[in-house]
């Protein structure tokens, strides 16, 4: 094995991403160098690369929705052998806080996500933590399981934990990009009704009409709220995502709630939250919730969904790059180029 790797680096200082030549990571004792065999690019990493969300590491290699095999366990790793193909939890737990020293690392006080507080996996090769791994079934091709490490399991999440959405249950999506169109999927699978579609690119509602949504608005032209009213007889929504991270959007989601009502904002964002009379969430006894992607059992679950044909990510992966397109894909995802859902890079093609 080379003891070097080809890597998409980031210079936070001078925001130039370049493909670089760097030493393959060592895995310790709990973890796994992965072979990347699929990587996908996500509009949080646009945000990375224009400054909008910041990395605490001066040069770091972005990417958080990896797939491949694995290359070589650590010395304490057991279960896992070379060549498992497995998809990688795109997190772990810091390890030093109160809740990780008392055994609770699902409420880690300082939680690290990949490609961002450490190396993601633009890369040929990624170190991860053996508990992050799940494995991928031969019927699943390994650029769709890359896909369910965040494009998927953060709606999934968002909407079976921490909204809750119970079958019936009246929900609104805004935004069908990649994360708004799996959203859409798994309120169809929660038997959400109606489902409400929410976004000013026409080609995207028409997406999100097909994958299952009951009705698909522009924000930009309809009378969104009273819409909305109609389309649920008067009783408005009972969740309202927010998949875009915006306080306009946001705040339209919120004026869409019904008694009750629960507002998640899944879309990461700086913005500062403006909602109108606080009054309103108190009288109408809503919630605001906040969102950060799952954990390590949504993505054995999904895995398992889409194994059994629950779940189809086959339309998800809209176009497979080499690694030196890398910086292409990000600009085509930025400026919504030929609307895709994912762009996937192959860091060995």
């Amino acid at each position: 094995m080379a003891d070097s790797m080809r890597a998409a680096r980031f210079d936070s200082a001078t925001r130039r991403l370049e493909v670089q030549e760097v030493p393959i990571p060592v895995p310790r004792p709990h973890e796994v160098l992965v072979r990347v065999e699929a990587c996908g690019i996500c509009l949080s990493d646009v945000h990375l690369l224009d400054g909008t969300l910041p990395t605490n590491l001066a040069v770091v290699t972005p990417g958080h929705e990896v797939a491949g095999t694995v290359e070589h366990a650590g010395d304490l790793v057991t279960g896992w052998a070379p060549g498992d193909r497995v998809v990688v939890g795109a997190g772990r737990n810091c390890g030093t806080c109160v809740p990780c020293t008392r055994g609770m690392p699902a409420d880690c006080e300082a939680f690290e996500i990949m490609g961002f507080s450490y190396d993601g996996g633009w890369a040929q090769y990624l170190v991860a933590p053996a508990a992050a791994l799940s494995l991928v079934p031969r019927s699943i091709p390994i650029e769709q399981a890359a896909v369910l490490a965040d494009a998927v399991s953060t709606p999934y999440a968002a909407l079976t934990d921490r909204a809750g959405v119970r079958p019936g249950e009246a929900v609104g999506l805004w935004g069908i990009g990649g994360l708004g169109v799996h959203a859409v999927q798994v309120a169809r699978l929660l038997g959400a009704a109606p489902i409400i579609a929410i976004d000013p690119l026409a080609s995207a509602r028409e997406r999100a009409l097909g994958l299952g949504a009951d009705a698909a608005l522009d924000p930009t032209s309809d009378d969104v709220v009273s819409e909305i009213a109609r389309l649920t007889s008067g009783r408005m929504l009972d969740v309202a995502v927010d998949l875009v991270g915006a306080n306009a959007v946001l705040r339209q989601a919120v004026e869409s709630l019904g008694r009750r009502g629960r507002a998640v904002m899944v879309g990461l964002s700086m913005d500062p939250i403006e909602m109108g009379p606080g009054v309103v969430l108190g009288v109408m006894s809503q919630s605001l919730l906040g969102h950060l992607g799952y954990e390590k059992r949504h993505l054995d679950e999904l895995v398992r969904l889409v194994e059994l044909g629950r779940l189809d990510v086959s339309g998800s992966v809209s176009d497979l790059l080499p690694l030196d397109d890398v910086a292409a894909g990000v600009e085509r995802l930025t400026t919504k180029q030929g609307n895709p859902i994912r762009l996937v890079v192959q860091p060995w093609a």
